[in-house]
């Protein structure tokens, strides 16, 4: 019997998702957020679609959603019971016209979104933009010259946290759960979807007036264990448009090593992106806010940004933030060198 058809049991899911499962277990007694069909009428087994509606959950919440509104905005990622779900990669009949365009949004739906499945590519989408449609069936074809224009344009079009979180992190959260579902499929698309993601990320990064000639920088770097690092280059792009220098040191940086770059570039702020609570070291992150630098008498130590879901769950310590996303992380950066907190696009 296979994960995909059957589903995963509670403790798998909450591995996943790199949450308890006593916290799965609350959101489905507390607000509904439990799986579909249950095995026996009793145990709890979570499909693909299951899975995608607690993602949604837990993005939310992490975002500062109370948990009742974000319960309800992450129902509607999951299909009916018994809808039909298209195989969109399929080929067209013969004859068949292909759309390149869902379509305009139906009156009510959010400014830039099209309020109902559409085609995406045969990913798991839910009520996104239509350029993340677009890119989506872009990935899914291979098609690299066409994503690459597509993350050209809506980034000239909407800027860089738009951009992020409402067309790159649906679309790789989408593939990521197709993969997860599918077997071995759709690892390539995964791949070179994130390429494209990372290229279109590094050209973004287009560095505005400096603050300072001598600014401390920001050093940027996954915690030992941690490979994605698609968030950090998506605040790398945003300090960059600020003027604010940076150190990307890149996935999965040893402990000493980070210690070691700490120390020589004497930081501003050092973000640790942790995907997972499987990932996030605690200690580390302790150590790295009590290391100070500088002259005696005028010694500091770096604001250490904890970046990602895998520090949810625990009160930051002194000298710690926890910024709820993209945004909020340009924002706390920019205040450090006396600029506006802004929106992260201005």
């Amino acid at each position: 019997m296979s994960d995909a058809t059957h589903g995963i049991t509670t403790g798998a899911v909450a591995r996943r998702l790199g949450v308890s499962p006593t916290t799965v277990r609350s959101w489905d007694q507390r607000y509904g957020i439990g799986p579909a069909v249950r095995a026996d009428g009793r145990h709890r087994r979570w499909s693909p679609s299951d899975v995608a509606m607690l993602e949604e959950m837990c993005r939310l919440t992490a975002s500062g959603v109370p948990p009742a509104e974000a319960a309800r905005a992450a129902r509607r990622v999951r299909p009916a019971p018994g809808a039909a779900v298209p195989d969109e990669t399929a080929a067209p009949p013969a004859g068949a016209v292909a759309t390149a365009d869902p379509g305009p949004s139906p009156e009510g739906a959010p400014p830039g979104r099209t309020g109902r499945a559409g085609p995406g590519g045969g990913l798991p989408l839910g009520d996104v933009r239509q350029e993340c449609r677009g890119l989506a069936r872009a990935a899914v074809r291979l098609d690299g010259p066409a994503m690459e224009r597509l993350l050209r344009g809506v980034l000239e079009e909407h800027g860089l946290v738009t951009a992020w979180e409402e067309v790159m992190v649906p679309t790789l959260h989408a593939v990521g759960r197709k993969w997860e579902s599918s077997g071995d499929r759709y690892v390539e698309v995964e791949h070179l979807l994130s390429w494209h993601v990372s290229t279109a990320l590094r050209r973004a990064a287009v560095t505005g007036p400096a603050i300072a000639p001598s600014a401390a920088p920001v050093v940027l770097a996954c915690v030992p264990a941690e490979q994605h690092t698609l968030p950090l280059e998506a605040l790398a792009a945003g300090l960059a448009e600020r003027g604010v220098p940076t150190r990307m040191f890149g996935a999965a940086v040893p402990a000493e090593a980070l210690d070691a770059a700490v120390r020589r570039s004497g930081p501003a702020a050092v973000a640790l992106w942790s995907q997972a609570r499987s990932t996030a070291n605690h200690s580390l992150a302790r150590h790295v806010a009590t290391t100070s630098f500088g002259v005696r008498g005028a010694r500091t130590a770096p604001l250490v940004l904890l970046a990602g879901p895998g520090w949810l769950g625990r009160t930051p310590a002194p000298g710690m933030v926890r910024p709820a996303g993209l945004r909020e992380a340009i924002g706390v950066v920019s205040r450090l060198y006396g600029g506006p907190a802004g929106n992260g696009e201005d």
